[in-house]
């Protein structure tokens, strides 16, 4: 059996007095898709940042297709971290798509999605632009091109920061509430692109409120509280028939009709 493509091992982190991560075991194998949820401070985004190597991680390991991510690789106690160039080559293999959309506004949609694959992959500018066009072709922005972020509509702006990810050709996705800062009626077009690269097999962690969407498009369902994961599991397990109280109440909470349906 092989490893796991991302493999989290007694991960822990804390800030100052507060431990957030709490010693998380997570494993997930190429092609899975993982909706994470869970209340606000139970330590998704700060166990996504750690898979990024955004927040250095205090104990534990992380690694992504067989490489510790912000550590070198020894068995020493004192573990020193990467240096920024072999970092930002790792880095480069783990997409990552922020509630916000972090474009820059002085380029194009195009040039957006360009800027990594020139100057972190190495491309040649006619090879990258075609790969950009491809990619704003596949999330429905193909008129586009030369728009500025200003110029797009929150959804549209989160496609293009999706296609940004992509187009680097990642062995992971990590997206953070993509649609949390969306209005309502622009939430269906991203999740339609990312239940698209779901199809295609795409490995992702999602961390969602959108239920309905942790369901549809994970293959599994991840439940943290407190920095810790309770449940692991199935959509339809966790999400229709949950035996952990914890969960339960954070379901109500959600939609207080739950507690009212058959189970």
């Amino acid at each position: 059996m092989s490893d796991p493509l991302v493999d989290i091992k007694g991960l822990k982190k804390s800030f100052g007095e507060v431990e957030v991560l709490k010693g998380i075991d997570l494993g997930i194998d190429s092609g899975q898709v993982v909706s994470l949820i869970g209340p606000s401070g139970s330590g998704k985004t700060t166990l996504l940042r750690c898979i990024n190597f955004l927040v250095e991680y205090d104990e534990g390991s992380i690694r992504v297709d067989g490489r510790e991510v912000g550590y070198e690789d020894d068995a020493n106690s004192d573990r020193k971290p990467r240096g920024e160039r072999e970092l930002s080559a790792i880095r480069a293999q783990i997409g990552m798509v922020f509630q916000l959309f972090y474009l820059f506004p002085h380029l194009s949609a195009l040039e957006n999605i360009m800027l990594g694959l020139t100057k972190v992959r190495g491309l040649p500018k006619a090879e990258a632009h075609d790969i950009a066009t491809g990619w704003l072709e596949r999330v429905g922005l193909a008129d586009k091109v030369d728009s500025l972020p200003a110029q797009l509509s929150g959804g549209q702006q989160q496609r293009v920061g999706i296609a940004r990810a992509v187009a680097m050709e990642p062995k992971v996705l990590l997206l953070d509430e993509i649609t949390s800062a969306l209005d309502p009626e622009l939430v269906g077009e991203v999740l339609a692109v990312v239940q698209s690269l779901a199809r295609e097999g795409m490995t992702m962690i999602v961390v969602t409120h959108e239920m309905a969407f942790a369901r549809d498009v994970g293959n599994r369902v991840v439940f943290m509280d407190e920095g810790r994961v309770l449940v692991d599991g199935p959509p339809t397990d966790v999400l229709d028939n949950p035996e952990n109280e914890r969960l339960r109440t954070f379901l109500t909470r959600l939609n207080p009709h739950f507690a009212l349906e058959p189970h």
